[in-house]
This record gives structure tokens, C-alpha cells and sequence, in this order.
């Protein structure tokens, strides 16, 4: 079966999962993507087109008329490759509602549509006006994405939620990172049957290769077991201003704390000048972006915890590979299924400074413990979750949608 992609960029960590997928028996991926950086992937996203072992066609990627991004041209791509299915995420799913013809010409075709998101961010269907008019979630500058609610904000939020409701129940099948998004759904009517609950992960097969490749390499940092690590972009919604002052205040009881931070992004010069200001350069290593794999797994294998102070997502699983204990707190729901309270890793209260110091302060207390929750993470990523699992479930997905 082919199946086609439409997808906001190429990271670097989703081009692996998509050509793992394309070694699959009898699956075939085929990839749509922008020209140039793409209007609807965070910034700092390192994105490339090394290694890719699909078919990518780079399209123009334009506002549309109800004012969301698709693409010119996709509907010859869809006429050159004839896919059997079609998978895309929010907001080019809503091209199969306002543009009609082509959703028709799609089914003509006998073209199956999937829908992927996560929808963490999304609400309950009876509680959506209330949701938006409130705040409506946070934007990665961590804003509320909404600040009114007056009678014109309540009936564009209105038109939103019946037009995602049309949404979701007109794709034949969803694929969701956590499993409330059968609720979410089902608020919308969407039977259950069409959802499909996996967890989002990088290629786990590579990260094992190169963590038994460095197994033997000297550290990559002075060895360090007061070192923590944030793998992420430098934005707001991932609160490395909170990990910081946290860090600072562990200092006294914990002179050789270390923060090592990795990553780029439009808070960079920012939490630099939060770390001067605060005079704790000597704790705090700002190492850039890592792509490289094998770089990227020494530092997490120097490093001895791992914390996302605010939202993500695939660090965790790549942290986890690594053998390293995870603290978060409301990530993209991704965690739920990877962090085991007081297993290997803990929770803390969302944004809640002294809520995270607490927890680094247990674990710094317990190094034993803290590397024995380490193992258990590598254990949960080799048995439980890993690039196999999730594209076992994503091929049951396609099965799903082809037999109807």
C-alpha cells in the first residue's frame, strides 16, 4: 500500500521514523512537505533532507482562503503516485472540508484519510467555548491564545468546533500519542473504533546502535553525577527560565550542580543573560544544538537525570534510550505513557517552581536510586515502548482503513 504524507517540514528525527515505516512489507511513503522552512513548525526545529530513503516532493506551502497553510499543486502529487491512503495533521486536515471538490476527487479515488495530531491541546466538545474564551491553551511563547470572549470570539469559536467536529468524523481512522484522545474524540462523536492510541518515538533501533557504539568512548563532559540536561528548542513553552532559577537554588546544598543545556532558539540570548544576571555561569553549559546522533548520546550518557521543565515530547523517549531518569510535568501527553512515578522518573506540578525543586532535590539526594530509575527507563524503551510498537500500531492503522 502507498501511503502519503502531508506534513508541516523533514525533521530529522521524523525522517527516520518514516523511512523505518517505508521498510515495512508492502508499505510504500511518500512525502509532501514545504519549500523552504514550512509556516507551521515551531522555530529552532532543525530540519534536513540527509538520509531520506522516501519519495519527498517539496510543494508551495500558501494561506489559504479560511486562513490556515496547505499546499499548491498537491492535487497532481496525488494523481502521479495514486496513494491508497492519505495522512495528515492539523491544519491541513481542513483542506478536506473547505475544499470539497478535491476531498470528493480523494474519494473517487477510493483514497482512505487519516487524521495524526496530538491533540493535548484540544477540547471536549461540550466544553470548547468555555475552553477558548478562556485562554483556548498556550502558544509556545507560552501566551494564551485567546484573551477575549465577547459575542463575536464565542461564535467564531463555535464555527471552529462544529467545523472539527465535521473534521474528525470524516477522516476514516485517527492516530493519537495518548490515550484520552478516545474521550476527546468521542465528545465528538467519533466511534472508537476509528481511533487508534500508539506512542510517539523516535528510531529507538539507531539510538541503541549508537548508545553500544559509545559504550567505550572516554566522556564526553568531566564526569559529573550532579549533572541535568534539557534536550530541547530555546522557547518559552519549554520553561528552561524556570529550570534555571531551580538550578540556582540548588546550588548551596549542591555546589557541583550542573545544567546542561542543548538546544537553540529565540530564548537563547535570553536565558544566557538570566544566567549572568544570576552569576551561576560556572553551572550552567549552553551546548548549542546537537544533531548528531552519536554527540547527542554522549552528553545524555555524561549527564545523570533529564529534565523537561515544560512542554514536549521525543527527548523523553531519546533520554529514556539513554538510560537516564525523566522528570516532567504536563509534556504533550506523550509522557503518560513513558514516566512511571517513582519508577523511572517523577512528576512534578505544572509550572510550579518549588514543586520541580523538590523532586531534582530527592534525586540528587539518592544518586543509587536515581541510576537505578535510569535502567528502568532504558528497560521501558527495549520492552515496551520503541519504534516497533509504534509502527506496529500504525500499519494496524492502515489495515484498519484499507479493509473498509
Amino acid at each position: 500500500m502507498k501511503v502519503l504524507f502531508i506534513a508541516g517540514g523533514t525533521p530529522h528525527y521524523y525522517n527516520l521514523v518514516l523511512n523505518k515505516l517505508n521498510q515495512f512489507p508492502n508499505v510504500e511513503v511518500v512525502m509532501v512537505a514545504p519549500k523552504g522552512a514550512g509556516s507551521t513548525v515551531g522555530a529552532g526545529v532543525h530540519q534536513t533532507q540527509e538520509g531520506i530513503e522516501f519519495k519527498l516532493y517539496h510543494l508551495e506551502e500558501y494561506k489559504t482562503y479560511y486562513g490556515k497553510m496547505f499546499f499548491r499543486n498537491i492535487e497532481q502529487v496525488i494523481d502521479n503516485e495514486q496513494p491508497n491512503i492519505i495522512i495528515s495533521n492539523w491544519p491541513y486536515t481542513l483542506a478536506w472540508i473547505f475544499f470539497p471538490i478535491l476531498y470528493l476527487k480523494i474519494r473517487r479515488k477510493n483514497i482512505k484519510i487519516i487524521s495524526k495530531e496530538i491533540p493535548f491541546q484540544v477540547p471536549y466538545y461540550d466544553k470548547a467555548i468555555e475552553f477558548y474564551t478562556q485562554g483556548g491553551g498556550i502558544s509556545e511563547n507560552n501566551q494564551a491564545k485567546n484573551q477575549r470572549a465577547g459575542y463575536f470570539t464565542k461564535l467564531k469559536y463555535h464555527f471552529t468546533t462544529e467545523v472539527r467536529k465535521l473534521m474528525v468524523n470524516r477522516v476514516d481512522a485517527h492516530i493519537n500519542y495518548f490515550d484520552e484522545a478516545i474521550e476527546i474524540h468521542g465528545s465528538y462523536g467519533v466511534p472508537q473504533e476509528k481511533i487508534f492510541i500508539t506512542a510517539n518515538s523516535p528510531d529507538t533501533d539507531t539510538l541503541f546502535d549508537v548508545k553500544a557504539s559509545i559504550e567505550n568512548m572516554e566522556s564526553i563532559l568531566p564526569p559529573n553525577p550532579y549533572r541535568i540536561i534539557h534536550v530541547g528548542r530555546l522557547v518559552k513553552w519549554k520553561r528552561v527560565d524556570m529550570l534555571i532559577e531551580v538550578t540556582r537554588k540548588l546550588i548551596p546544598k549542591y555546589p557541583a550542580i550542573e545544567l546542561v543545556v542543548v538546544g537553540t532558539g529565540p530564548e537563547e540570548e535570553t536565558l544566557k543573560q538570566q544566567v549572568k544576571d544570576l552569576k551561576i555561569e560556572k553551572n550552567i553549559n549552553f551546548v548549542g544544538g546537537i544533531y548528531d546522533t552519536v554527540t547527542l548520546g554522549r552528553t545524555f550518557k555524561a549527564s545523570s537525570i533529564y529534565v523537561l521543565a515544560g512542554m514536549g515530547g521525543l527527548s523523553i523517549n531519546e533520554a529514556m534510550t539513554f538510560g537516564l531518569p525523566v522528570v516532567c510535568s504536563v509534556a504533550d501527553g506523550t509522557e503518560r505513557k513513558l514516566v512511571k512515578e517513582n519508577e523511572n522518573g517523577y512528576y512534578f506540578e505544572d509550572g510550579n517552581e518549588s514543586s520541580l525543586l523538590e523532586v531534582l532535590d530527592k534525586m540528587l539526594g539518592d544518586l543509587p536510586k536515581t541510576k537505578q530509575m535510569g535502567l528502568e527507563s532504558e528497560r521501558i524503551i527495549k520492552e515496551e515502548i520503541n519504534i516497533h510498537t509504534v509502527l506496529k500500531k500504525y500499519v494496524e492503522t492502515f489495515e484498519y482503513v484499507i479493509k473498509k
